[in-house]
């Protein structure tokens, strides 16, 4: 797989090389600034970006910027960006842009390397990987919404699919069958009024539409 990453501390930087290398991907690019983002992208074309949010010359949201702009002039080039803070709104942001291929993680998530890794694979295939407390962010802002009506159980499950797993991942890790965790999705789906799906993608980016357009509290 072949990766661009934009981040501007060296020392995680040449982390991030040094991982993704030893795990068999090829770094073709690397950018330390907000406006070498773009070229490097449009210039490789890689399989999947790695994009810090904050980067120089302003430290405000320039990887941001470059992600949704890279995503106009290449559609479907696959982005994870990574934030120091859970910064829900730059979520919403990027999720408004289309959810094909979108990871958002804080950068403690890529000390878990096998967690950092996974999530970058399903990225780069076209699937989603949300941080799960960027996930937890976009759950409860929302003020009486159709979310109010969710069992406990019920918001697990939506929590794990906005995360982007599927339907086996999300009853190992309840502890329960694929058949009940089946149910619990149509009953979220029939709650929060999203129509059915026999597709776990669509489903899940239904999920993240739902999560980044309802009203916030």
């Amino acid at each position: 797989m072949r990766v661009v990453i934009a981040e501007d501390n060296a020392l995680l930087r040449e982390g991030l090389v040094l991982l993704l290398t030893s795990a068999g991907h090829e770094v073709v690019a690397v950018a330390g600034s907000g406006p070498e983002v773009v070229p490097a992208l449009l210039a490789h074309r890689p399989d999947v970006a790695v994009l810090d949010v904050r980067m120089p010359p302003s430290f405000r949201d320039e990887g941001l910027r470059a992600a949704l702009e890279a995503r106009e002039r290449i559609p479907g080039l696959p982005v994870l960006v990574l934030s120091q803070y859970v910064e829900e709104s730059y979520a919403a942001e990027l999720l408004g842009g289309g959810t094909h291929g979108i990871g958002y993680l804080l950068k403690d998530r890529v000390g878990r390397v096998d967690e950092f890794l996974d999530a970058l694979e399903r990225v780069a295939a076209g699937g989603t990987a949300l941080d799960p407390e960027v996930v937890t962010e976009l759950l409860t802002r929302r003020k009486d919404s159709p979310l109010d009506s969710l069992t406990p159980r019920e918001r697990e499950v939506l929590k794990l699919m906005a995360e982007g797993h599927d339907n086996a991942t999300i009853a190992r890790t309840l502890v329960v069958t694929e058949r009940a965790v089946h149910k619990h999705i149509g009953n979220v789906f029939l709650k929060l009024g999203l129509p059915p799906s026999d597709s776990g993608h669509r489903r899940v980016l239904a999920v993240l539409a739902y999560l980044a357009h309802a009203p916030q509290a």
